[in-house]
């Protein structure tokens, strides 16, 4: 498995693979001469954007002594545009990321960002007050605190 140049210096996510599976489990690369197809393996022509899967919004989830804690970069979103609910010690985050009016765009060159709608849920790895929570969006940061419930010491379970 070799590098592909002085300048980069992190594994292809093929060598990535590679390494982990062996040469011989890995599948084929597609060769240049290959058809390029989207991710729902669609011909290009008849790739349909309704069946796009919405965005997965990338989270940081931590913990002080008294709270935990989730952010999430929302850089864009206005939060009349965010919904964020719990159910079942379970945090889901959902959104839309809108890039304005596009109506005169003849041509893109480069199109990396994403718009659209964006969801997460996480369950919560601590249990929470579900009447505690406090949800904060500044300079694009959504950032949610829970106050953690106190766990009690360990309780002896007497056995009948």
């Amino acid at each position: 498995m070799a590098r592909r140049g002085r300048d980069e210096d992190l594994l292809m996510e093929d060598e990535l693979t590679a390494a982990f599976l062996g040469d011989d489990d890995m599948p084929q690369a597609a060769t240049p001469t290959d058809d390029p197809q989207p991710a729902n393996n669609a011909p290009a022509d008849e790739w349909d954007e309704d069946d796009a899967v919405p965005g997965q919004l990338a989270v940081d989830v931590y913990e002080t002594k008294e709270k935990l804690v989730v952010k999430a970069r929302t850089a864009g979103v206005n939060k009349h545009d965010l919904d964020v609910s719990i159910a079942d010690n379970t945090l889901s985050i959902r959104g839309t990321l809108s890039a304005g009016n596009e109506e005169d765009v003849e041509n893109y060159f480069v199109q990396e960002c994403y718009w659209g709608e964006f969801s997460r849920s996480i369950a919560l790895p601590v249990p929470v007050k579900e009447d505690e929570i406090e949800a904060v969006l500044k300079d694009g940061v959504l950032t949610i605190s829970f106050t953690k419930l106190k766990q009690d010491t360990v309780k002896k379970i007497q056995i009948l």
